[in-house]
């Protein structure tokens, strides 16, 4: 229930704050960013009843918005779950491990169309290049691995 709760406050900041209240806080591990939409934030809690798993991945739009709220007994491999996401995708790899708990609210949309070649991107054709998985970024900043 408290997976749920958390995407219901719709943006990371508030969701933070409530996992502080709830919890007694989370560890910042790690931040995935596919393409220029699309931020995969990944949290570790303190094991406890009120959450299936010590992992949280909080997928968020581009302005912190909340998409999806993801809970895991161990960190998942970033290819691995985005290979869930986007199954027909050659470039992800990997088998996602169990997924716990998953809540998506109004934000959510299906991230793959952020990955295709004719994907929108804010940054001018000279100015950005294609992350490895799909995705637009900017010259210098792609990722040279989905793993």
């Amino acid at each position: 229930m408290l997976v749920r709760r958390l995407a219901e406050t719709l943006v990371l900041g508030a969701l933070l704050e409530e996992l502080r209240l709830t919890v007694g806080g989370y560890e910042l591990l790690d931040h995935w960013q596919q393409g220029e939409f699309h931020h995969d934030i990944v949290l570790r809690v303190a094991p406890g009843d009120i959450l299936p798993g010590a992992y949280l991945i909080v997928a968020t739009n581009c302005n912190g918005g909340v998409k999806e709220v993801l809970c895991f007994s161990e960190l998942p491999a970033r290819g691995a779950l985005w290979k869930h996401r986007c199954p027909d995708n050659p470039e992800f790899e990997g088998s996602l491990i169990a997924v716990l708990d998953r809540a998506v609210t109004t934000h959510w949309f299906d991230p793959c169309e952020l990955l295709g070649d004719n994907a929108r991107s804010e940054l001018r054709a000279e100015y950005r290049e294609r992350q490895a998985g799909g995705g637009w970024v900017a010259r210098g900043c792609a990722a040279k691995s989905t793993a």
